[in-house]
């Protein structure tokens, strides 16, 4: 570790912290209907949206409502790129000439991009055409993240509001997300990637001759477009194979620093917009902290683990710490910083492969994405995500105490912890399950890349990254059979509406009680004492749970390397 290393997380750290208010504040005048700079440009095109769609900006949805509206227009959107892919090879935009992916790529990938995964079994530059990577992944960026938005602002009314009937209405909150948040956020970060080096063209690929004279084939498109709301939507898929490690996606230090801010900036402050809603901005600035506590422990781990390196190496008289799969331009402080960060946010784009990392530094992205990533998460999914666990939070603290519990004046009975355990319960369910099948079966076991622990911790990755809906890979897996795109593809689905449904009851049966004043023994929740309660209950839970499956994978891989032996 180095100070310079230290010196450029802190940067980063710091960076995000003085978005959080402006974000928040931004989003709060835009969830609340309220007039901002950009009003004057956009609300004809809001309205006119509106228009279409056959709803009004003051129609508001009952819960069941709301969720039927979501998986509709996801269903929709599933089944479109579903097309898109197949017929691919009759589109126009196809100057590579690709031929229509196979059914059961298509619909992994269709199951990827709806739920915001974009975990990705092929390479982008070699089987997605110009449209595909357009009009099917870039606009499925923008939906699934408004998406998840718009489910985050729906419990935050279920939390602020007091007896009423509705939450929201889901096409105008998608509505307001795309048009007023993600859409112009995204056309100042792509021209700032083109400025950067980034390509955007719609020409052919390049032929170049090398230095010994033989022809390679240069890989171009539309690619700061799609690179801008995949980081700032959490999506992650990359446009080449190589994702954020690649060039032309991630050209120096600095578009790397935009993109692992932008992975957060969103999420982050969604936690200003709760407090705001909800009248107290502490309230938000406790789950902040909470979601940066566990972060920088996360990066103390994986940054001390890769600068120590493998000791096995160190003792062929090598010195210096793990720069196995890491870009040389970002070397090991920011390729473990990137590592945490997007495996903390659902994003999964990568600038260095995980797979290479050393056991225990391939073990906090796992962990990061067994807790639900929590830790700032997908854009909107987190914040829902972290909700959840508050909701148990205050049901523990309600037990030790004697009391009733409460949260913000509402209280958490039965129905609401109920609801939280059944969307906690489904993430492991999908992971642990899939990867137990996948690891007795020939099928799953034929695409393992590693023998011995990091073989099972390549299963165990590939599902809890589908599940928690984040597309990151360890690398080693061949995940293109018709087992794993399957699979992954139902983990994915899983991980997705089954923790949604469940916050969107939870939002539906708070906003219709009532707002009970605080009293002598209410357990306060803006303070450090629930900050230390809820990173334990979210820590105890993927502990208890994870485990044993981590023991198997990351933990005996890295007690084996200490006595001499790796895979």
């Amino acid at each position: 570790m180095t100070l310079n290393g230290w010196i450029q997380i802190l940067v980063f750290c710091g960076i995000v912290i003085l978005l959080v208010k402006p974000l928040g504040a931004y989003m709060t005048r835009v969830f609340n209907g309220e007039r901002t700079l950009l009003s004057p440009l956009f609300v004809p095109l809001e309205r006119g949206l509106y228009r279409l769609a056959g709803t009004h900006e003051k129609e508001e949805q009952h819960w069941t409502s709301y969720a039927f509206s979501l998986l509709l227009f996801n269903l929709a959107g599933f089944f479109i790129l579903y097309l898109v892919q197949r017929f691919q090879g009759a589109l126009p935009f196809n100057p590579a000439g690709m031929t229509a992916v196979g059914p059961e790529l298509s619909f992994n990938t269709a199951a990827s991009f709806m739920t915001n995964t974009n975990w990705q079994n092929y390479g982008g530059e070699s089987t997605m055409s110009y449209l595909v990577q357009m009009a099917g992944l870039t606009v499925q960026n923008f939906a699934s993240a408004a998406t998840g938005i718009a489910i985050a602002v729906a419990l935050i009314r279920g939390f602020s509001r007091a007896s009423g009937k509705s939450i929201g209405n889901f096409w105008v909150d998608m509505t307001r997300t795309t048009v007023y948040i993600l859409l112009p956020a995204c056309i100042i970060l792509t021209l700032v990637y083109v400025y950067l080096g980034v390509p955007q063209t719609l020409g052919a690929y390049v032929t170049a001759t090398t230095l010994e004279g033989a022809q390679q084939t240069i890989a171009l498109g539309p690619v700061a477009s799609q690179l801008a709301i995949k980081m700032l939507g959490t999506n992650g898929g990359g446009f080449f194979n190589a994702n954020s490690a690649h060039p032309f996606e991630n050209p120096d230090a600095i578009s790397n620093l935009i993109q692992m801010v932008t992975i957060f900036a969103l999420g982050a402050g969604l936690t200003n917009v709760f407090g705001r809603m909800v009248g107290n901005e502490r309230q938000g600035w406790a789950i902040f902290a909470t979601m940066g506590v566990l972060f920088v422990a996360g990066v103390v781990v994986t940054y001390w683990a890769e600068a120590a390196g493998n000791p096995l190496v160190h003792a062929m008289g090598i010195d210096g710490g793990n720069m196995e799969g890491k870009e040389v331009r970002f070397g090991i402080a920011l390729s473990s910083l990137f590592a945490v960060i997007t495996t903390a946010a659902s994003c999964g784009a990568v600038n260095a492969m995980h797979g290479s990392f050393t056991a225990l530094g391939g073990l906090i992205p796992l962990i990061n994405m067994e807790l639900g990533e929590v830790i700032v998460g997908g854009v909107g999914a987190g914040f829902y995500g972290i909700l959840l666990f508050v909701v148990l939070a205050v049901f523990v603290a309600g037990l030790m105490v004697g009391r009733t519990p409460e949260y913000l004046g509402k209280k958490i009975e039965a129905k609401e912890v109920k609801m939280a355990v059944l969307a906690i319960l489904c993430l492991p369910t999908a992971m642990l399950i899939f990867t137990a099948i996948a690891v007795i079966l020939p099928t799953g076991v034929a695409s393992i890349g590693n023998p011995g622990p990091h073989g099972f911790s390549e299963i165990l990755y590939a599902y809890t990254s589908a599940a928690a809906n984040n597309g990151s890979a360890f690398g080693g897996l061949t995940g293109n059979t018709p087992w794993y795109n399957i699979t992954i593809g139902i983990a994915m689905l899983m991980g997705r509406f089954l923790v949604i449904i469940p916050a969107l009851a939870i939002a539906g049966s708070l906003v219709t009680k009532k707002t009970v004043p605080a009293s002598a023994g209410t357990f306060p929740t803006d303070g450090s004492l629930f900050v230390g309660l809820l990173c334990g209950v979210i820590l105890i839970v993927g502990g208890l749970t994870f485990f044993p499956a981590l023991a198997l994978g990351p933990i005996v891989e890295h007690l084996a390397m200490i006595s001499g032996q790796t895979f």
